[in-house]
Parts: structure tokens; C-alpha cells; sequence
């Protein structure tokens, strides 16, 4: 996923709190985490968060393809 596919997502999840994409999966991590581990059996992964900025708001997301899954936390 590129960096304009996830603004995308990261703006229709901060003004409308999903996406429009059935196919990828929002999950909202604590605030200011830049990175999260994301456990799939005994497997574990990280996901290295970049940072959004919308709205005057900033928020760090990160995709994993492993889920379709896109991690997001706000900055504050």
C-alpha cells in the first residue's frame, strides 16, 4: 500500500471513524505508538508506523499485508 492509499484511509478513518475500503481492516492502537506488534497464531510481527497529518491532527499508521489490516494510533 502506498502513502497516498494510506492518507486516504488515515482521513476517512479521523472524520468518519472507518474507511470505505471493505477490504482493509482498521485497528486503533493507544495514542502515540509508532510501532505495534501484531501476533497472528505464535507468530509475532511489527509494524513500523509513519506519521499523517489531517486536519491539523497528527496520527502514525502502519499496514500489514500479512492481515490487510492498517494500525493506527493519534500523536495526541
Amino acid at each position: 500500500m502506498n502513502g497516498m492509499q494510506m492518507l486516504k484511509i488515515v482521513e476517512q478513518f479521523s472524520r468518519k471513524g472507518h474507511t470505505d475500503d471493505e477490504n482493509v481492516k482498521i485497528i486503533q492502537v493507544p495514542d502515540r505508538k509508532t510501532v505495534f506488534v501484531e501476533q497472528i497464531g505464535e507468530m509475532g510481527r511489527s509494524i513500523l508506523f509513519d506519521e499523517y497529518k489531517v486536519d491539523g491532527k497528527i496520527y502514525w499508521a502502519g499496514y500489514s499485508s500479512r492481515s490487510q489490516s492498517v494500525f493506527v494510533s493519534q500523536a495526541a
